[in-house]
């Protein structure tokens, strides 16, 4: 026993006990009370204020269970915030909440918290929730902050690093394929429902970027001219790709690999086979070329700032395929050539530093304004942006292997073929040089008069000689008696002999059916170098004219077979309009001579081309009726000496009368004469200057070539921009060489104010391709056989120039088609009518009836295509554009037939649907605007079709009004009225017992009278309703009627 009056000790163990009580974490539930663990004498014991945070499953999750553990030693405010981070933004405030604490002070609180983060971060994309996001963190933050004795340091206080006691946590971010979908509480449509789940388990992903690039992966054929393939480069969308290539634009490593079939090696300096242009249009790297000797030239833009070319020992090979492979690693160049069999032949190294950037300026495969192209075919082309490869691990296959043969097989035909042709005429040239030696007048007279020399003895073996048979025969058909200035040009003279005798008779009423016989002839001629015979076979082969289709092997005048007008104006020198029109000259009519003397220096409308004669006009009209453009056209003729003799004297005196009178051509011409004559560019620009004021293309194009090559008076150096602004004013003019240089532009982007448009710079170069000469010829070769009724040569002329792409040959053929189904059927292997309306209708200058012609086909269906009305719509709303009246009207029948035509064709047509929503008030726009495009000073079916809509309109609007049915409605009260009042009178009559004759006569007379009277008014109402319900049902047949 203790003494009495100490203490009473406590015990160790309940010491410890309340301790740990004191200071334990509490994990209990949410409450909002407060629990007492300490007892109240303790309160005056110093406190830390302090603040925990316990998640159990460390999740980016939706209602995510957060314990928030803490203890205030003030009244305090309790903040939670979520923060978080993707990949294009950071630091992003997700989820925020506070609450205050005043009482529960010296006390540790619990409190449950559930986390509510947006649904584009816990859930699915699904058809409500579009682009969920990838979270990379989530940090969520906790504090205590005191609560302020006054409100001027509120935010201060309250901010995360100012608070007496603070906390994180991290929280882990869940893939967007693994979070759940969420429940929107909503109900989809049905439609909208299955289209989701189409799409629901699809997993999107970024295109692969490789870069590994396929700049070519069909056939090429490069003609040796200065066209080729233009490719450009951007910069990589993968960051980590394009990092590699900007670090290696001073440390260059790719690889190009390029199929190719040599015909020739460069005749002249060098052609082009794959070379890079650089912003300001110079040469960067690399530049490979093919030499005069078959040598691989490469040229390089070197880091220390100037150029560098180095060639290789070893020369290409000729007409056989290879691969010639190129890698650039460093300052380390290697150039292999490899066989078909993938085999390497050659290769070779060269070390020197250079620069190189692929997305400042453009590759160019093959030929270029500024470099022929190589007279070759070229295969797939791949490039290798970032890797060097060795041969062996290249991928660059050669496709299509079919192709590859045909091209194999036919120049050993042409090798064959060529050597045939050489020897003949050789052998035969060697027989009449041992007869000219002879001095025997017999001889002479027999060569002279008689037979034509030929080779009957061959020296070839049976075997060549029955394979080219019809080559032999054409031979001995040929005279070879005419002395050839160059040996070289003899087997390209035969390849033409050839090819105008099949063309002669392939011109014959009957020429056509013998078309087969006539292939391997002109494949002969083409093997000779004759290039009018392979795009004669191209063309055949293309359209089966008169073979079965292979598809492997593949000045105009605008005159439409459907203008009756300009078919009129078509005259030869004996024709009325030509006679006419030098009947008018004789008499001194300056237009009359102007237009004759163009029609004989050109050949055009009909008339055989004769310089001779046009320049007697054009020397009469200058100097009789003082005409302008007849001085400027002699003045030009006798400056170039065409037709007649050079007279620069005469002509810059004409070319000064006719600029005095104020002609811009002749103003452009006197800066011509100084640029070319005199070499006075001062006074060249002064008078283009003037010349383009007066708005001639040719100046505008003239000025751009001085800017081009820097001698422009007062500007030291050249100025790009300044010559494409005046090479794109002349091409608005319609300059051919203008246009081409904007085309150019167009199609490399390497211009600023001419960004990089393929199709535009396409549109260009074909508009300027269909003013070939020799296009022209064909074009009127056709028109004058189809006037003279020669169907045969028409058919074959026009299909000639229409596989060119000529939409007015398109069209003409098109029609000539209609006309003689027969002749199309028998010969062509294609759908004539279809194929070339569509060709037409496809075209960007395409005309209004080749729209109608396929609006047509596609609403009745045509042979085997099938109906599409939405097509036809679009054809007739494409005609209506361009200003075709019958486009209107056709889309006008669509809508009283019941169709519907779709917003975006009225959108396309500026037809506001808020203005025209409903049918009645469309028709009535479509109607006025095909009556304001029809001839307005005459009846037309759209001005009938105006009339008769605004009748219907009229008696709806009679058939509705109040007024008529309040009259219809007291007349019928009337009637009512009276008859009741009659049958009163005559049942009163009856009742008295009167039957006297008259008296029961009369009234009955009356109401006979009375009632015939109105049967008429009635059958006439019943007869006008009735037709009116009859056009009410079928408005249509009127106007199908008119």
């Amino acid at each position: 026993m203790e003494p009495a009056g100490l203490p009473r000790r406590v015990p160790p163990l309940l010491l410890l006990l309340l301790v740990l009580t004191n200071f334990m974490a509490s994990f209990g539930k949410e409450t909002l009370r407060t629990t007492a663990v300490t007892p109240r004498f303790e309160r005056n014991v110093d406190y830390a204020d302090f603040i925990h945070l316990n998640i159990l499953e460390k999740k980016v999750l939706n209602n995510s269970e957060v314990l928030v553990q803490y203890l205030c030693s003030k009244p305090c405010i309790v903040s939670l915030e979520a923060v978080a981070s993707s990949e294009f933004r950071t630091g992003v405030p997700v989820y925020r909440r506070r609450w205050k604490d005043e009482k529960n002070l010296y006390i540790s609180q619990t409190r449950q918290v559930h986390l509510k983060f947006p649904s584009i971060m816990v859930y699915r994309d699904d058809f409500i929730i579009r682009n969920s996001i990838m979270v990379h963190s989530v940090i969520l933050y906790a504090w205590i902050s005191h609560k302020p004795v006054s409100s001027y340091d509120v935010e201060q206080n309250e901010s995360y690093q100012e608070a007496v006691a603070k906390n994180y946590t991290f929280l882990e971010a869940v893939p967007p394929f693994e979070r759940p979908y969420k429940d929107h509480k909503v109900c989809l449509q049905w439609g909208a429902d299955y289209l989701w789940m189409l799409q629901a388990n699809k997993i999107p992903q970024c295109p692969h970027e490789s870069d590994g690039v396929q700049i070519l992966n069909f056939i090429y054929a490069s003609s040796g001219e200065k066209t080729g393939i233009v490719k450009r480069f951007e910069q990589f969308e993968n960051r980590e790709l394009e990092t590699v290539r900007q670090h290696q634009i001073d440390y260059p490593m790719f690889t190009v690999s390029i199929w190719l079939y040599l015909l020739h090696h460069c005749e002249k300096d060098l052609c082009g086979i794959l070379y890079f242009i650089d912003p300001k249009e110079m040469y960067g790297t690399p530049a490979v070329f093919l030499s005069e000797e078959g040598c691989v030239h490469i040229q390089m833009h070197l880091i220390r700032g100037d150029d560098l070319a180095v060639k290789t020992s070893f020369s290409l090979p000729l007409k056989q395929w290879f691969r010639l492979d190129l890698s650039f690693k460093g300052g380390q160049i290697e150039v292999s050539s490899v066989g078909k069999n993938l085999r390497r032949q050659h290769h070779q190294s060269f070390m020197e530093d250079f620069y190189y950037d692929d997305t400042a300026g453009y590759f160019v495969v093959g030929g270029s304004g500024y470099v022929n192209g190589i007279e070759a075919f070229f295969g797939p082309v791949k490039y290798y942006r970032l890797n060097v490869l060795d041969t062996e691990q290249i991928s660059n296959p050669l496709y299509d292997k079919e192709t590859v043969e045909q091209i194999e097989h036919y120049y050993e035909r042409c090798m064959d073929i060529q050597e045939v042709v050489y020897e003949y005429k050789h052998i035969v040239r060697q027989g009449q040089l041992a007869q000219s030696y002879s001095e025997n007048y017999y001889l002479e007279q027999l060569r002279k008069y008689g037979e034509k020399s030929r080779c009957d003895a061959f020296m070839w073996g049976k075997e060549l000689r029955e394979k080219y048979h019809t080559l032999f025969k054409m031979l001995q058909e040929m005279d070879f008696s005419a002395p050839d200035e160059d040996e070289s040009d003899a087997v390209l003279e035969v390849g033409q002999s050839i090819f105008e005798k099949v063309a002669k008779d392939l011109s014959s009423a009957d020429g056509l059916s013998k078309m087969g016989s006539s292939v391997p002839l002109l494949v002969d001629s083409s093997c000779c170098g004759y290039h009018k015979a392979s795009y004669f076979l191209a063309v055949i082969f293309e359209t089966g004219l008169g073979v079965p289709v292979d598809r492997t092997k593949a000045f105009v005048e605008t005159i439409r077979l459907m203008d009756d007008e300009l078919l009129k104006a078509q005259t030869k020198e004996n024709g009325d309009v030509f006679m006419w029109l030098k009947h008018e000259a004789t008499r001194g009519n300056a237009a009359a001579q102007q237009r004759l003397a163009q029609m004989l220096f050109w050949g055009q409308q009909g008339v055989a081309k004769n310089p001779e004669a046009a320049i007697e006009w054009y020397a009469k009209g200058a100097t009789e009726t003082e005409d302008p453009v007849l001085i400027y056209d002699y003045a030009i003729v006798l400056f170039k000496g065409q037709g007649v003799k050079k007279n620069t004297k005469l002509a810059l005196e004409l070319m000064k009368k006719a600029a005095a009178k104020g002609l811009p051509q002749a103003v452009n011409g006197l800066g011509w004469y100084y640029h070319n004559f005199k070499r006075d560019y001062r006074k060249a620009a002064k008078h283009w200057l003037l010349a383009e004021e007066l708005g001639n293309p040719d100046a505008s194009y003239n000025l751009g070539v001085l800017y081009l090559d820097g001698i422009y008076p007062g500007v030291p150096s050249r100025n790009q921009t300044v010559a494409a602004h005046y090479f794109y004013k002349a091409a608005q003019g319609g300059h051919i060489e203008g246009t081409l240089r904007c085309s150019l532009y167009y199609i490399t982007g390497n211009m600023e104010d001419f960004p990089r448009d393929p199709e535009k710079a396409v549109i260009w170069a074909k508009h300027i391709a269909e003013k070939n000469g020799y296009l022209g010829h064909v074009i009127r070769k056709a028109l004058n056989a189809y006037l003279e009724l020669s169907w045969h040569e028409a058919l074959l002329h026009y299909v000639l120039a229409a596989e060119t792409g000529i939409e007015v040959s398109q069209s003409n053929l098109a029609h000539l088609c209609e006309e003689r189904p027969e002749l199309a059927r028998k010969y062509l292997a294609t759908d004539c009518v279809w194929r070339y309306y569509n060709f037409s209708a496809s075209q960007i200058n395409a005309p209004s009836f080749a729209y109608l012609k396929m609006g047509d086909f596609y609403y009745y269906g045509y042979q085997n295509q099938s109906k599409d009305l939405e097509l036809s719509v679009r054809m007739y709303a494409q005609a209506a554009l361009e200003g075709d009246s019958q486009g209107f009207f056709n889309l006008a029948l669509l809508i009283e037939e019941g169709n519907s035509i779709p917003s975006y064709i009225l959108d396309h047509l500026e037809i506001d649907q808020a203005l025209h929503s409903g049918n009645a008030s469309l028709l009535q726009e479509l109607y006025y605007r095909c009556w304001n495009h029809s001839n307005q000073e005459s009846i037309s079916p759209c001005s009938i079709a105006l009339l008769y809509f605004y009748m219907r309109v009229f008696w709806n609007a009679i058939l509705q009004s109040t007024l008529i049915y309040f009259m219809g409605t007291f007349l019928l009260s009337i009637l009512i009225a009276f008859a009741v009042h009659y049958f009163q009178t005559l049942s009163a009559s009856n009742s008295l017992g009167t039957r006297s004759e008259p008296s029961s006569d009369e009234p009955s007379s009356s109401g006979n009278s009375n009632e015939d009277a109105t049967q008429p008014a009635q059958q006439d109402e019943s007869t006008l309703s009735n037709d009116s319900a009859e056009q009410e049902l079928n408005p249509q047949n009127p106007l199908i009627t008119s």
